[in-house]
């Protein structure tokens, strides 16, 4: 759940932080006020495009932050566990957009990318903006919708995954029978390319090995002298025996332990050290011994490692991949040699997939069939509701020409829609009146809401060209969602703002000469003025007042039915 959301220096906003609640928070304001200037700062918090133009004329940045509440079980928190980025059960997103449109995001406290934002967004927050009707008039988002009002994610896996093999495999095909036409000049080329690398090639682990050995002649002298010196010191060949000292020191101790027994431990201690530093010189003598001056054995490391870089520039790849290289370079010739045997071997499997992909597709059909019924019949009903008694909603189901395998299943989709009683359903993107549209995408969506987890909603102005009692019915509905997860709803009309359950209202006015829009909570003496505002405009009269003392009341009682 959204618990706050901070503005600073954004747009027309100075600073503002606002705490919220669960149920149904409604924004109210004039026209030109900024309401929606705070969708537009969580859709920024949540990996939109970020420029310039968000920063508050005269200041250097915007910053903007949001803190989320999130139960145990919450996706969010998986998602915060499995990039190691959770903090006790709460997740803070901030960005800062500078004014040159650059911008730097973050997730509880820790650098993020935006795509990290945009991914652990879609767990937290859902925003439907003003002008989402739009996106229903695409087919591809029907189909979208259809499948998650069906949550038919996981019949669409295999489906998506079988599709997607079948055109790498027809792909690789394609690829092997261009180069089985005339392969006889990329033959030449691949055996000239893997003779010079046969020759030379190492794999990872030889070529680190000749690496090391390289270091190890090259610094044989420093090495051999650091050697002598360390024997000289640990064996007092150079006056000062530490092995000695060492023993002599700790018997010396042990003689007093008795009257002082941390002694003991500091005489066990040095003990301990003359056992290591006897065995360290061993070691050193040994290294000591296999380190030889071998200036001929030098000279022929460095010239094989430069014709390793060599190849590894001309390949494009590091030296110790030149291995690798060649066992490519190989398969790739075996392939052309037997061309024909493996564009056979792969029609068998591109057969196997496709008919792998038909029984997924087709459960995936059966299911979009049934779905497809039922949310025909809650859209329909709605609509109904919203004021287009007779209006239906059929979804047609038609099955894609292409015989390929395709990633979204067997079939497109298309919405088709008649607004009133005898009118011939007719598709959702040719129907004419805007207002029709935004009603019947209105119903689309109260009939789909709730089809995933997510415990943010939010609405930007999407009871635009509705009114009266529909308008009503709209925020009946979003009322009732918001008893069962956090909902935001931007509005100008009274008979929704009226079934809020908190209420905040956007004022424009002027500080120092600029421009400045700010929110305010309402208490429940302001929403009566501000509702009585949103139904008389201007003048508020002690009629609009009573209007809205009614509304208020009719909402609450009404909610109180529902288990508000």
């Amino acid at each position: 759940m959204l618990s706050s959301l901070f503005v600073k220096d954004f747009a027309i906003v100075s600073e503002v932080e606002l705490q919220l609640d669960r149920g149904l928070t409604v924004i109210s304001g004039e026209t030109g006020a900024g309401k929606s200037l705070l969708v537009d700062a969580l859709l920024l918090l949540t990996g939109a495009r970020a420029d310039a133009s968000a920063v508050r004329h005269g200041a250097e940045r915007a910053e903007l932050s949001a803190t989320f509440r999130l139960p145990d079980d919450s996706p969010a928190l998986a998602w915060l566990r499995e990039q190691e980025l959770d903090e006790d059960g709460e997740c803070a997103l901030r960005r800062i957009v500078r004014a040159d449109g650059g911008s730097k995001t973050w997730i509880n406290g820790r650098p993020a990318t935006v795509s990290q934002l945009g991914e652990l967004a879609g767990f937290l927050v859902e925003i439907h903006g003003q002008h989402e009707h739009q996106a229903l008039l695409d087919r591809t988002q029907q189909l979208g919708l259809l499948d998650g009002f069906a949550r038919n994610a996981e019949a669409l896996q295999p489906v998506r995954a079988a599709a997607v093999e079948w055109q790498q495999l027809k792909r690789r095909r394609e690829q092997l029978a261009g180069a089985a036409t005339d392969p006889g000049p990329r033959l030449e080329l691949l055996r000239h390319q893997l003779g010079e690398l046969s020759a030379e090639a190492l794999s990872a682990e030889a070529y680190a090995e000749l690496i090391q050995t390289h270091r190890r002649l090259a610094n044989a002298s420093s090495l051999i002298e650091a050697c002598a010196r360390a024997v000289a010191r640990i064996e007092g060949e150079d006056g000062f025996d530490l092995i000695r000292s060492l023993r002599q020191t700790a018997t010396d101790l042990a003689r007093f332990s008795e009257h002082e027994p941390r002694l003991r431990e500091a005489s066990e201690l040095l003990d301990s050290a003359s056992l290591q530093a006897t065995e360290a010189g061993a070691l050193i003598n040994q290294v000591q011994d296999n380190l030889d001056l071998d200036p001929g054995r030098l000279h022929e490391i460095e010239t094989r490692l430069g014709r390793l870089h060599d190849l590894g520039r001309r390949h494009r790849v590091d030296p110790s991949a030149l291995k690798d290289c060649a066992d490519a370079l190989s398969a790739e010739i075996e392939e052309l040699e037997e061309a024909g045997s493996a564009i056979a071997k792969i029609d068998t499997r591109m057969q196997a997939i496709a008919s792998d992909w038909a029984k997924t597709a087709a459960k995936l059909s059966k299911r979009r069939r049934e779905f497809a019924q039922t949310l025909s019949r809650e859209v329909s009903l709605l609509m109904a509701e919203l004021g287009m008694a007779g209006g239906q909603l059929q979804i047609q189901l038609d099955a894609l020409p292409d015989p390929e395998p395709s990633p979204l299943g067997a079939e497109r989709v298309e919405f088709l829609v008649a607004a009133n009683a005898g009118q011939p359903p007719k598709p959702l993107r040719r129907t004419a009146s805007g207002g029709e549209l935004s009603r019947i995408s209105l119903a689309i969506e109260v009939a789909t809401l709730g089809i995933d987890p997510t415990p943010t909603m939010v609405f930007d102005e999407v009871d635009t060209g509705i009114g009266g009692a529909v308008a009503e019915i709209v925020g009946q509905k979003l009322r009732a969602l918001g008893r069962e997860r956090q909902v935001m709803c931007v509005t100008h009309l009274p008979q929704v703002a009226a079934q809020g359950h908190h209420h905040y209202s956007v004022r424009k006015g002027e500080r120092d000469g600029v421009t400045v829009s700010a929110p305010k909570r309402l208490s429940p003496e302001d929403r009566v003025e501000e509702i009585a505002r949103m139904l008389g405009g201007v003048e508020i009269t002690e009629t609009t007042r009573a209007h809205a003392t009614q509304m208020l009341a009719c909402a609450a009682r009404a909610g109180l039915g529902s288990g508000d």
